[in-house]
């Protein structure tokens, strides 16, 4: 019986401890998280896999030597130190031979998913931007046309500018988990993570690191009329889209409307220092719009 309140004491404890660690986290800036999340895990190493599973970080790029294109990589296409690439369905550096691969139903899903969504980059994000697409198998799902699990990415980067702008990037994530509810029709539950970074100086501002991540739900049951993978991907790009625009629109309200909110209530001593101020949130305003 000892033992037993033991353990649960230690449980209480280590999930104390996850908690803080994950609430120092989400105060930490975007740009600075791969080194803060470094220090958490050397500090409590006891919690070093909770902590890589919960906490989001700034997406990386890889090549695919076969399809001659970039990828992003993410845990949904990972395998030990592998990532798999979702134009040539190939893992680099190679992976096992058991390494997970989709369904040739998902897979099918992936590829179209791929091209279309590569279209939609182009067009709303523009130069220096990359996107991947992954489905998976979702436990407890032994039918892929009744339930899976898909991931969409986008990242760019943002070259410097000729004003103060020296560099940025925009990473977005959506994860979708859909579940056949009855006849023809499906839950789709999105769970959508945008971070931001960008890095200003200049002998006005001086060094501004204006970063930070958002992170937001939605749950839809829509129809898919047809047997294929067209209604699938109408559906999930739709929801996409519009919680594109949501996210974007709250950045600016928060970032934009709030640091000018602060501006104009600080203590300004001149006409010259208002000039400054209104120009250093015309900055912070038009790298965002060349971010996005």
């Amino acid at each position: 019986r000892d033992w037993r309140y033991l353990q649960l004491a230690r449980m209480a404890d280590s999930d104390k401890k996850l908690n803080s660690a994950l609430c120092i986290m989400r105060r930490m800036a975007p740009s600075t998280i791969e080194n803060s999340l470094a220090g958490l895990c050397e500090l409590a190493p006891d919690l070093t896999d909770d902590l890589l599973n919960n906490v989001d970080q700034p997406l990386k790029i890889e090549s695919d030597s076969k399809a001659e294109k970039k990828f992003i990589c993410c845990d949904y296409n990972r395998d030990g130190d592998s990532f798999r690439s979702p134009w040539s369905n190939t893992y680099f550096p190679p992976a096992d031979a058991d390494a997970l691969l989709p369904s040739k139903y998902l897979r099918g899903l992936e590829e179209d998913a791929n091209a279309i969504f590569d279209v939609y980059r182009k067009l709303y994000f523009e130069d220096g931007s990359y996107s991947s697409v992954y489905f998976f198998s979702i436990e407890g799902c032994e039918d892929p046309t009744k339930g899976f699990g898909a991931c969409f990415l986008i990242h760019k980067d943002v070259k410097a500018a000729s004003g103060s702008l020296k560099k940025g990037w925009w990473d977005s994530t959506h994860v979708f988990q859909v579940n056949k509810t009855r006849n023809d029709n499906y839950e789709y539950k999105l769970t959508s993570t945008v971070m931001i970074s960008m890095v200003m100086e200049d002998e006005t501002l001086g060094s501004c690191d204006l970063s930070g991540s958002m992170n937001k739900q939605k749950s839809e049951t829509k129809a898919v009329k047809e047997k294929g993978s067209t209604s699938h991907l109408i559906n999930m790009g739709t929801m996409i889209e519009n919680m594109d625009h949501r996210i974007r629109a709250e950045i600016m309200e928060i970032y934009f409307s709030k640091t000018r909110q602060i501006i104009d209530g600080m203590r300004l001593s001149s006409g010259a220092r208002n000039r400054q101020m209104d120009n250093i949130a015309a900055s912070l305003k038009a790298a965002l719009k060349a971010s996005s």
